[in-house]
């Protein structure tokens, strides 16, 4: 089964939400958890592979091989733990999501970028290549962004969100430099070769400088101190996002990341400090800062951190069986924080506030929901018969076995010792705050409506594997942790040997926590008065602080550098390309190479000396803008000529209707400005131009000769020698656009439809009135548009069509393609606008040209895409003759497909660029939305 299969099944499925938008949010959850519940069958069928085997499964989709980016994916142990986590709970996220948004404000947004999330944490656990991992790695910092986001008139919301995306994204650019840089010391980015090469990192020069980068990454993707900030302000999100967030997704990221690369960068002295003191005082500060705060939301968000410094203080210890303890307590934490979200968003909607000083007394309108509470509580104090009590005499019994150095031996388990106490008391507060304590204190809604017997279900599950796990954990660690462990350490690795917890010490340490947190919970009241002198640092007051000063800091160094004159950045730029190039220049023996230069016939010296000529002319009468446009265009049909004379006929007809395109669109665009503009250059600045163009002229010139006058060999014979084997047409310049640089076409008219939809976005409420006199003033024609051109328009658009479909069918052997035959399609019909007018034009042709953009994106990128299925390079490109009756030899080829997307995308962009221009330019105001 392909691997890929398990990431692709979320990420299509996130169309599924949004073709029934509108529906309830039963039908929106339903729907959703199909393509969750189908990745999470399809890993259980491989999980007695990874039990009896554990050799790890790699497939590979060749991408970029050139850039070592392969499409490479991953499967054992440890990435099938994550996996199951991710799909896991997050069919029990749907499950909750559909009683949770019952009746309210569920959309198929939510759905949509829920599914896109857990389609980018599979991306991320299941990844071979690291690079092709730091793609989905970014992606799930913009979708937990959206979510985090999601109530986007809530400006808590909006703060959550930009603050997570700040902090993990800058994360992520230090650990794509820590990876290129473990990429380097390796050879290689793929982790088959970058595991096994563990002392040859260790040993680089550069290792302390990777492992920084790597763990800084990781750091603020787990909420580390001091990168815990963004966690507790996500809380603004949704419930279902909180759950999902906290117990099996984002926050984990780091952990595997690190579990991930142990082999390769752990058990050395610097990991060990780094790793276990950010994990020390993370859980510290988490368990101290949950117990005193009065939201549900944010107690639990607290409680995340400080469980998350627990695993990442596990990950650092460098004992034996750490690692095995540190995913065992992963795997208890989601059990047990994602139960009790959902019962802080049931909570939440039944009474309408999150406060525990208002809420209590819960259990008469809850009591199944106090119930299952309750065991989830007990799990997260660590109580006998319980998951967190086994993982907490895991840690217990780790901490007492670190040896060196000397000071650890006493201080880490004292330490744990003691944030193991806060966390029985938080835990105990919780449950005790909300469901008994008195009576309810003014609740904005009474009384309290309890979720249905139904609703309880997706709790009632994760309750019921603590239990289980506490009650059998050696079945449960064995199928899935022990997995994951000997993949982590990558060598053959005993099982855990949990009758070693019921020694004298960790025994004593549980008996410590679960006494003392206790006593602390009792006495709450005179504490929380002592916690409320203590001076309080607000998360928030600090990041917009730290965003302040950052943006002070830029917009004073952007002032000091622009001033908004494009002559001077010009300046600046070519000034310094100048000194630089004639630097390296100043030790070339010879400009001359050797090699005769090709007489010069009178046609090609008339036409230079007139494209120099018009060239001047722009420049002479740029302050005149009509004039200097046309003199443009003039310029731009003189080197169409020179293509053509040169033998580039697919390079002139590109040109000439590029240069039609840019001069009507240009004249719409400067129709809005004044038709002359004011001479405001000195003498100084005229001489500094001059000085700084005449220099360019003579380098381009010089270093121009310099090289066509040596004897060189190019790429062009491999792409005439290969043009019709590999790509199967004669026309070698399509062949090259289609097939040998596919991936540089995709991109280009990618950024084609960004800067089209740009356009739109921008002029989209723009509402300009075109001036209907001169500065004279001399009124304007009342009828602007000519009859004659109207009829003439109207006879050549057939023709024009006709001839366009003709230059894409043959462009693959002769002069055409695409690009050219968009190009003739978007003149044909910008002919319609000029000669009948907007209204006139849309109302007879469809407008939906952002729709058209996007499917000629889609087209172009999934015929690259179908050459995985047959095991090819992304866009390799297949081709053929097929005999047909009565026609004969017919060619057919798969590039034909991505000149289709090509077509589709430049007459889409075209197209959503001159009407919205051409939209504000109606003197009645503008018409209906286009695009």
């Amino acid at each position: 089964m392909p691997l890929v299969l398990i990431i692709l099944l979320p990420l299509t499925g996130a169309c599924l939400p949004a073709l029934l938008q509108g529906r309830s949010s039963r039908l929106l959850a339903s729907v959703s958890a199909l393509p969750a519940l189908f990745c999470l069958l399809l890993l259980l069928s491989w999980l007695p592979h990874v039990m009896q085997d554990g050799a790890a499964v790699v497939q590979r989709l060749s991408w970029l091989p050139s850039l070592g980016l392969d499409a490479s994916f991953r499967l054992d142990g440890l990435g099938l733990l994550f996996a199951l986590l991710i799909t896991g709970v997050g069919c029990l996220i749907l499950l909750y999501a559909r009683y949770y948004f019952e009746g309210s404000e569920a959309t198929a947004r939510f759905f949509t970028l829920l599914l896109l999330f857990m389609a980018a944490m599979l991306g991320i656990v299941l990844s071979e290549n690291l690079l092709f991992m730091l793609v989905f790695w970014e992606l799930t910092s913009l979708t937990s962004f959206l979510l985090i986001g999601y109530h986007t008139d809530d400006h808590a919301a909006r703060l959550g969100a930009r603050m997570s995306l700040v902090i993990t994204g800058g994360g992520g650019l230090a650990l794509l430099a820590g990876i290129m840089l473990l990429g380097q010391a390796a050879g290689s980015y793929e982790l088959s070769i970058i595991l096994e090469a563990g002392e040859h990192i260790r040993a680089s020069e550069h290792y302390g400088l990777m492992l920084n980068l790597i763990l800084l990454g990781a750091f603020t993707k787990s909420a580390q101190f001091p990168f815990h900030l963004w966690l507790p302000h996500a809380m603004t999100a949704p419930t279902p996002v909180s759950a999902y967030l906290h117990s099996a997704t984002m926050v984990k990221a780091g952990l595997f990341l690190l579990a991930r690369l142990h082999p390769a960068l752990a058990d050395t002295t610097l990991w060990f400090y780094l790793v276990t003191l950010t994990g020390m005082l993370t859980l510290m500060v988490g368990a101290f800062v949950a117990m005193f705060m009065h939201d549900m939301k944010g107690l639990l968000a607290y409680s995340t951190v400080s469980h998350l410094g627990l695993i990442m203080l596990l990950l650092g210890l460098g004992t034996p069986m750490a690692l095995a303890a540190a995913l065992f307590h992963l795997v208890c934490h989601a059990l047990f924080k994602a139960p009790l979200f959902m019962m802080a968003g049931y909570v939440d909607h039944a009474t309408g506030s999150r406060d525990m000083r208002h809420i209590n007394g819960m259990w008469r309108f809850m009591p199944a929901l106090m119930v299952l509470s309750g065991v989830a509580s007990a799990a997260m104090a660590g109580l006998p018969l319980m998951s967190g009590y086994l993982s907490k005499k895991m840690l217990f019994n780790e901490s007492l076995l670190v040896v060196i150095p000397e000071w650890a031996t006493v201080v880490i388990p004292a330490w744990v010792a003691l944030a193991a106490l806060f966390s029985v008391a938080y835990s105990i507060r919780i449950f005790h705050n909300v469901f008994f304590n008195g009576r309810p204190i003014d609740l904005p809604i009474w009384p309290p409506a309890p979720p249905r017997l139904a609703a309880l279900s997706p709790i009632m599950l994760p309750v019921l594997a603590t239990l289980l796990v506490g009650l059998a954990p050696q079945p449960i660690y064995m199928a899935l942790v022990h997995p994951a462990f000997a993949a982590s350490r990558q060598i053959a690795v005993a099982p855990y040997d949990f009758t070693a917890l019921d020694g004298r010490l960790p025994m004593l340490m549980s008996l410590f926590a679960l006494a003392g947190g206790a006593l602390f919970y009792h006495w709450r009241t005179p504490l929380f008065r002592l916690h409320c002198r203590l001076p309080m640092v607000d998360a928030k007051e600090i990041f917009d602080w730290l965003m302040r000063r950052a943006t002070a800091l830029a917009q004073q160094r952007v002032f000091q550098l622009e001033n908004g004159s494009l002559q001077r950045y010009l300046a600046f730029i070519l000034a310094t390309l100048v000194v630089l190039v004639g630097l390296q220049l100043r030790d070339v023996p010879r400009w001359d190479g050797g090699v005769a230069l090709a007489p010069l016939d009178p046609l090609t010296l008339l036409a230079a000396i007139l494209l120099c000529l018009t060239s001047l002319g722009v420049v002479v009468y740029h302050h005149h803008r009509l004039p200097a446009l046309l003199l443009l265009g003039v310029t731009g049909l003189f080197v169409t000529v020179t293509f053509a004379r040169f033998s580039a006929p697919d390079l002139a007809l590109t040109q000439l209707m590029v240069e039609v395109m840019a001069v009507v669109i240009m004249m719409l665009a400067l129709s809005f400005l004044p038709q002359t503009s004011p001479r405001g250059s000195t003498r100084l600045r005229m001489g500094r131009d001059l000085t700084i163009a005449g220099l360019m002229g003579l380098g381009v010139a010089a270093f121009s000769f310099a090289i066509l006058t040596r004897p060189q060999q190019t790429i062009s014979d491999f792409f005439l020698a290969n043009s019709v084997p590999g790509g199967g047409g004669s026309n070698v310049v399509n062949v090259i656009l289609v097939d040998f640089r596919g991936f540089d076409t995709l991109g280009e008219i990618t950024v084609l439809g960004i800067a089209a939809v740009a356009v739109f976005a921008f002029t989209r409420d723009l509402h300009l009135k075109a001036r209907v006199v001169d500065t004279n003033p001399t009124h304007w024609v009342a009828e602007p548009y000519p009859i004659m051109l109207g009829a003439v328009a109207r006879l050549v658009l057939p023709v024009a069509l006709l001839v366009s479909a003709y230059i894409f069918l043959r462009g693959h052997n002769q002069p055409g393609g695409g690009f050219i035959a968009g190009l003739i399609t978007a003149v044909a019909l910008t002919l319609q606008y000029m000669a009948g007018g907007l209204v006139w034009a849309q109302a007879r042709m469809p407008t939906a040209f952002r729709p058209m953009i996007g499917a000629g994106v889609l087209i172009a990128s999934f015929t690259g895409l179908g050459s995985w299925l047959f095991g090819f390079p992304f866009l390799t490109s297949a081709h053929g003759h097929l005999h047909l009756p009565l026609i004969g030899e017919f060619e057919l080829a798969t590039a034909m497909l991505f000149d289709l997307g090509v077509y589709a995308t430049v007459v889409g962009a075209t197209l959503l660029i001159l009407a919205n221009l051409g939209k504000l330019m109606t003197v009645a105001g503008p018409g209906k939305e286009i695009g």
